[in-house]
Protein backbone atom coordinates (compact mmCIF):
# COMPACT_ATOMS: atom_id res chain seq x y z
CA UNK A 1 0.00 0.00 0.00
CA UNK A 2 0.93 3.58 -0.37
CA UNK A 3 1.29 5.20 3.00
CA UNK A 4 2.18 8.04 4.77
CA UNK A 5 3.73 8.32 7.73
CA UNK A 6 3.61 10.67 10.38
CA UNK A 7 5.26 10.76 13.87
CA UNK A 8 7.77 12.38 15.74
CA UNK A 9 9.10 10.59 19.05
CA UNK A 10 10.38 6.99 19.89
CA UNK A 11 6.73 6.10 20.53
CA UNK A 12 6.40 6.11 16.86
CA UNK A 13 9.73 4.31 15.63
CA UNK A 14 8.73 0.73 16.33
CA UNK A 15 5.31 1.27 14.27
CA UNK A 16 7.41 3.36 11.36
CA UNK A 17 10.40 0.10 11.26
CA UNK A 18 6.97 -2.35 11.25
CA UNK A 19 5.69 -0.40 7.82
CA UNK A 20 8.65 -0.30 6.54
CA UNK A 21 9.54 -3.62 7.25
CA UNK A 22 6.44 -5.16 5.72
CA UNK A 23 7.16 -3.53 2.58
CA UNK A 24 4.35 -1.23 2.29
CA UNK A 25 5.68 2.00 0.10
CA UNK A 26 6.03 4.86 2.28
CA UNK A 27 5.66 7.81 0.32
CA UNK A 28 6.37 10.13 2.77
CA UNK A 29 7.17 11.01 6.48
CA UNK A 30 6.02 13.88 8.26
CA UNK A 31 7.17 14.85 11.64
CA UNK A 32 7.81 17.84 13.99
CA UNK A 33 10.97 20.42 12.75
CA UNK A 34 14.06 20.18 13.91
CA UNK A 35 14.81 21.31 17.71
CA UNK A 36 17.69 23.62 18.60
CA UNK A 37 19.99 21.55 20.83
CA UNK A 38 23.39 22.00 22.21
CA UNK A 39 24.94 24.07 24.54
CA UNK A 40 23.93 27.42 22.65
CA UNK A 41 21.10 25.79 20.87
CA UNK A 42 22.83 26.62 17.56
CA UNK A 43 22.40 23.24 16.22
CA UNK A 44 18.98 21.72 15.04
CA UNK A 45 18.46 18.44 15.90
CA UNK A 46 16.00 15.79 14.25
CA UNK A 47 13.36 14.19 15.43
CA UNK A 48 13.57 10.51 16.49
CA UNK A 49 10.98 9.31 13.39
CA UNK A 50 13.12 11.78 11.21
CA UNK A 51 16.55 10.69 11.39
CA UNK A 52 15.44 6.78 11.20
CA UNK A 53 13.43 7.52 8.32
CA UNK A 54 16.07 9.03 6.70
CA UNK A 55 18.38 6.19 7.85
CA UNK A 56 15.51 4.27 5.94
CA UNK A 57 15.75 6.54 2.70
CA UNK A 58 12.38 7.99 3.06
CA UNK A 59 11.18 11.17 1.93
CA UNK A 60 10.87 13.45 5.05
CA UNK A 61 8.66 16.80 5.27
CA UNK A 62 8.64 19.04 8.64
CA UNK A 63 5.81 21.29 7.82
CA UNK A 64 4.64 24.30 10.90
CA UNK A 65 1.40 23.31 9.91
CA UNK A 66 -1.56 22.85 7.77
CA UNK A 67 -2.94 26.17 7.57
CA UNK A 68 -1.72 26.91 3.83
CA UNK A 69 -3.51 25.57 0.64
CA UNK A 70 0.30 24.60 -0.44
CA UNK A 71 0.91 22.47 2.41
CA UNK A 72 -2.54 20.32 1.64
CA UNK A 73 -1.88 20.55 -1.83
CA UNK A 74 1.10 18.50 -1.43
CA UNK A 75 -0.08 16.26 1.12
CA UNK A 76 -3.04 15.31 -1.51
CA UNK A 77 -0.20 14.95 -4.50
CA UNK A 78 1.41 11.95 -2.87
CA UNK A 79 -1.78 9.93 -3.52
CA UNK A 80 -2.04 7.78 -0.35
CA UNK A 81 -3.91 4.74 0.08
CA UNK A 82 -3.63 5.78 4.00
CA UNK A 83 -2.29 7.78 6.29
CA UNK A 84 -0.68 6.53 10.02
CA UNK A 85 -0.12 8.96 12.44
CA UNK A 86 1.44 8.22 15.81
CA UNK A 87 2.47 10.85 18.21
CA UNK A 88 2.95 13.26 15.83
CA UNK A 89 2.11 16.31 17.18
CA UNK A 90 0.24 18.53 15.01
CA UNK A 91 -3.66 18.91 14.33
CA UNK A 92 -4.51 17.32 10.54
CA UNK A 93 -7.27 19.61 9.09
CA UNK A 94 -10.21 17.62 7.27
CA UNK A 95 -8.55 18.29 3.84
CA UNK A 96 -5.60 16.33 5.38
CA UNK A 97 -8.15 13.65 7.35
CA UNK A 98 -9.75 13.23 4.21
CA UNK A 99 -7.03 13.21 1.29
CA UNK A 100 -5.49 9.62 1.37
CA UNK A 101 -8.06 6.84 -0.41
CA UNK A 102 -9.08 5.04 3.12
CA UNK A 103 -8.10 8.40 5.13
CA UNK A 104 -6.19 8.77 8.60
CA UNK A 105 -5.32 5.91 11.21
CA UNK A 106 -4.21 6.69 14.25
CA UNK A 107 -2.34 4.56 17.04
CA UNK A 108 -4.00 5.76 20.61
CA UNK A 109 -2.42 4.37 23.48
CA UNK A 110 -5.15 4.14 26.14
CA UNK A 111 -8.42 2.42 26.33
CA UNK A 112 -10.88 4.85 24.10
CA UNK A 113 -12.40 6.80 25.67
CA UNK A 114 -11.20 6.73 28.51
CA UNK A 115 -7.68 8.89 28.23
CA UNK A 116 -8.43 10.87 25.30
CA UNK A 117 -5.69 13.60 24.88
CA UNK A 118 -1.87 14.10 24.91
CA UNK A 119 -0.59 11.93 27.88
CA UNK A 120 -2.72 8.97 28.42
CA UNK A 121 0.03 6.72 29.38
CA UNK A 122 1.04 9.05 32.20
CA UNK A 123 -2.22 9.50 32.98
CA UNK A 124 -3.37 5.87 33.33
CA UNK A 125 -0.68 5.18 35.49
CA UNK A 126 -1.17 8.47 37.82
CA UNK A 127 -4.52 7.43 38.12
CA UNK A 128 -3.62 3.90 39.13
CA UNK A 129 -5.37 1.92 36.23
CA UNK A 130 -4.47 -1.57 36.44
CA UNK A 131 -4.52 -1.82 32.21
CA UNK A 132 -4.23 0.26 29.22
CA UNK A 133 -3.90 -0.69 26.13
CA UNK A 134 -3.78 0.45 22.41
CA UNK A 135 -5.80 0.86 19.40
CA UNK A 136 -6.29 1.48 16.00
CA UNK A 137 -8.82 4.15 15.13
CA UNK A 138 -9.99 5.83 12.24
CA UNK A 139 -8.95 9.68 12.92
CA UNK A 140 -11.70 12.30 12.86
CA UNK A 141 -11.43 16.74 13.46
CA UNK A 142 -12.14 16.13 17.08
CA UNK A 143 -9.73 14.74 19.61
CA UNK A 144 -9.28 11.22 19.41
CA UNK A 145 -13.02 10.74 18.78
CA UNK A 146 -13.12 8.47 15.92
CA UNK A 147 -14.34 4.70 15.52
CA UNK A 148 -12.12 2.03 16.38
CA UNK A 149 -10.91 -0.73 14.14
CA UNK A 150 -8.30 -2.86 16.89
CA UNK A 151 -7.17 -2.79 20.30
CA UNK A 152 -4.59 -4.79 22.18
CA UNK A 153 -4.49 -4.04 26.11
CA UNK A 154 -1.82 -4.13 28.58
CA UNK A 155 -1.44 -5.16 32.18
CA UNK A 156 -0.55 -2.07 35.01
CA UNK A 157 1.82 -4.32 37.57
CA UNK A 158 1.92 -2.34 40.69
CA UNK A 159 5.01 -1.11 40.39
CA UNK A 160 4.90 -0.59 36.36
CA UNK A 161 6.61 3.33 35.40
CA UNK A 162 5.10 4.78 32.39
CA UNK A 163 8.76 4.42 31.00
CA UNK A 164 8.37 0.81 30.75
CA UNK A 165 4.28 0.96 29.40
CA UNK A 166 5.39 3.72 27.28
CA UNK A 167 7.86 0.98 25.59
CA UNK A 168 5.36 -2.23 25.77
CA UNK A 169 2.68 -0.26 24.18
CA UNK A 170 5.06 1.32 21.52
CA UNK A 171 5.65 -2.74 20.68
CA UNK A 172 2.25 -3.96 20.50
CA UNK A 173 1.19 -0.82 18.30
CA UNK A 174 4.05 -1.90 15.61
CA UNK A 175 2.18 -5.14 15.77
CA UNK A 176 -1.81 -3.59 15.74
CA UNK A 177 -0.79 -1.42 13.18
CA UNK A 178 0.97 -3.95 10.80
CA UNK A 179 -2.02 -6.39 11.09
CA UNK A 180 -4.60 -3.25 11.02
CA UNK A 181 -2.69 -2.51 7.37
CA UNK A 182 -2.95 -6.08 6.20
CA UNK A 183 -6.77 -6.11 7.37
CA UNK A 184 -7.10 -2.75 5.28
CA UNK A 185 -5.52 -4.19 2.34
CA UNK A 186 -7.72 -7.09 1.56
CA UNK A 187 -10.76 -4.97 2.37
CA UNK A 188 -11.55 -6.73 5.96
CA UNK A 189 -10.98 -3.59 8.43
CA UNK A 190 -13.62 -2.85 9.92
CA UNK A 191 -14.81 -0.25 12.85
CA UNK A 192 -16.66 0.34 16.13
CA UNK A 193 -17.98 3.86 17.50
CA UNK A 194 -16.78 4.17 20.84
CA UNK A 195 -18.37 3.85 23.74
CA UNK A 196 -20.52 6.49 25.31
CA UNK A 197 -18.86 5.77 28.87
CA UNK A 198 -15.94 6.00 30.58
CA UNK A 199 -14.76 9.11 29.02
CA UNK A 200 -11.47 10.31 30.47
CA UNK A 201 -9.20 13.37 29.46
CA UNK A 202 -5.81 13.12 29.66
CA UNK A 203 -4.39 16.36 29.61
CA UNK A 204 -0.70 17.36 29.02
CA UNK A 205 1.54 17.08 32.01
CA UNK A 206 1.87 20.31 33.98
CA UNK A 207 5.45 21.07 35.62
CA UNK A 208 3.54 21.75 39.35
CA UNK A 209 1.77 18.15 39.19
CA UNK A 210 5.70 17.34 39.46
CA UNK A 211 6.17 18.55 43.10
CA UNK A 212 6.16 15.61 45.92
CA UNK A 213 3.70 16.49 48.56
CA UNK A 214 5.15 13.52 51.60
CA UNK A 215 1.37 14.54 53.03
CA UNK A 216 -0.48 13.17 50.82
CA UNK A 217 -0.66 8.98 50.84
CA UNK A 218 1.54 6.79 49.81
CA UNK A 219 -0.09 5.00 47.19
CA UNK A 220 -0.99 8.32 45.45
CA UNK A 221 2.42 9.52 45.79
CA UNK A 222 3.53 5.83 44.09
CA UNK A 223 0.98 6.58 41.60
CA UNK A 224 2.58 9.77 40.40
CA UNK A 225 6.16 8.70 40.84
CA UNK A 226 5.19 6.16 38.37
CA UNK A 227 3.16 7.67 36.28
CA UNK A 228 5.54 10.81 36.07
CA UNK A 229 9.28 8.15 35.43
CA UNK A 230 11.46 8.71 33.95
CA UNK A 231 10.13 12.27 32.51
CA UNK A 232 9.55 14.63 33.67
CA UNK A 233 10.03 12.78 36.91
CA UNK A 234 8.18 13.40 40.33
CA UNK A 235 10.42 15.92 42.28
CA UNK A 236 11.23 17.29 45.97
CA UNK A 237 13.64 20.14 46.61
CA UNK A 238 15.80 20.26 49.27
CA UNK A 239 18.47 22.14 50.61
CA UNK A 240 21.88 20.59 51.33
CA UNK A 241 23.58 23.35 52.37
CA UNK A 242 24.21 25.30 49.07
CA UNK A 243 20.54 26.52 48.36
CA UNK A 244 17.44 24.85 47.41
CA UNK A 245 18.09 21.83 44.87
CA UNK A 246 15.80 19.39 42.76
CA UNK A 247 15.76 16.11 43.02
CA UNK A 248 13.57 13.25 41.05
CA UNK A 249 12.29 10.51 42.74
CA UNK A 250 12.58 8.06 39.69
CA UNK A 251 11.25 4.22 41.08
CA UNK A 252 9.34 3.64 44.95
CA UNK A 253 7.82 0.64 46.15
CA UNK A 254 4.89 1.01 48.68
CA UNK A 255 6.16 0.34 52.80
CA UNK A 256 4.95 0.24 56.07
CA UNK A 257 5.86 2.90 58.30
CA UNK A 258 4.98 6.24 60.36
CA UNK A 259 6.34 9.37 60.54
CA UNK A 260 6.14 12.81 60.02
CA UNK A 261 5.62 13.31 56.02
CA UNK A 262 8.87 13.22 54.89
CA UNK A 263 10.85 11.37 57.24
CA UNK A 264 13.64 9.30 56.91
CA UNK A 265 12.82 5.97 58.85
CA UNK A 266 15.69 4.06 57.70
CA UNK A 267 18.24 3.74 55.84
CA UNK A 268 16.44 1.26 53.08
CA UNK A 269 15.64 4.46 52.96
CA UNK A 270 11.64 4.33 53.90
CA UNK A 271 10.00 7.40 54.14
CA UNK A 272 7.01 8.69 56.10
CA UNK A 273 3.85 9.68 53.91
CA UNK A 274 0.65 11.02 54.98
CA UNK A 275 -0.40 7.77 54.77
CA UNK A 276 1.88 4.43 54.74
CA UNK A 277 5.39 4.75 53.68
CA UNK A 278 7.37 4.54 50.66
CA UNK A 279 10.86 3.22 49.84
CA UNK A 280 12.93 5.27 47.35
CA UNK A 281 14.35 2.91 44.88
CA UNK A 282 15.99 5.09 42.27
CA UNK A 283 16.36 9.24 43.10
CA UNK A 284 18.58 11.25 40.94
CA UNK A 285 19.75 14.60 41.87
CA UNK A 286 19.99 17.89 39.53
CA UNK A 287 23.28 17.54 37.28
CA UNK A 288 23.85 13.70 38.56
CA UNK A 289 23.30 10.54 37.13
CA UNK A 290 20.38 7.92 38.87
CA UNK A 291 21.34 6.10 42.22
CA UNK A 292 19.68 4.09 44.59
CA UNK A 293 17.82 5.32 47.41
CA UNK A 294 20.24 4.29 50.09
CA UNK A 295 22.97 5.82 47.78
CA UNK A 296 21.52 8.75 47.91
CA UNK A 297 21.43 9.06 51.26
CA UNK A 298 25.13 8.19 51.97
CA UNK A 299 25.90 11.24 49.24
CA UNK A 300 23.61 13.90 50.96
CA UNK A 301 25.05 12.94 54.63
CA UNK A 302 21.00 12.33 55.18
CA UNK A 303 20.24 9.57 58.12
CA UNK A 304 17.07 8.39 59.83
CA UNK A 305 15.01 11.05 61.46
CA UNK A 306 15.88 13.71 59.32
CA UNK A 307 12.80 14.93 56.74
CA UNK A 308 12.87 15.64 52.87
CA UNK A 309 11.13 18.77 52.45
CA UNK A 310 10.51 21.37 49.85
CA UNK A 311 12.20 24.25 52.39
CA UNK A 312 15.18 24.16 53.85
CA UNK A 313 16.86 20.20 55.57
CA UNK A 314 14.62 19.72 58.59
CA UNK A 315 16.37 17.19 61.19
CA UNK A 316 14.18 16.38 63.86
Amino acid sequence: MRVIFMGTPDFALAPLAEIFGRGHEIVAVYSRAPKPAGRRGLELTPSPVHAAAERYGLKVLTPKNFREPEGVAEFRAFDADVAVVVAYGLILPRAVLEAPKFGCLNLHASLLPRWRGAAPIQRAIMEGDRETGIMVMQMEEGLDTGPIAMAEKLAIPPDMTAGEAHDKLSLLGADLIGRALAALERGGLTFQPQAEEGLLYAKKIDKAEARVDFSQASQKLHNLVRGLSPFPGAFFEMDFGKGPERVKILRTTLAEGTGKPGEILDDTPRIACGDGALTLVEVQRAGRGPVSGSEFLRGARLVPGARLSDAAQVSQ
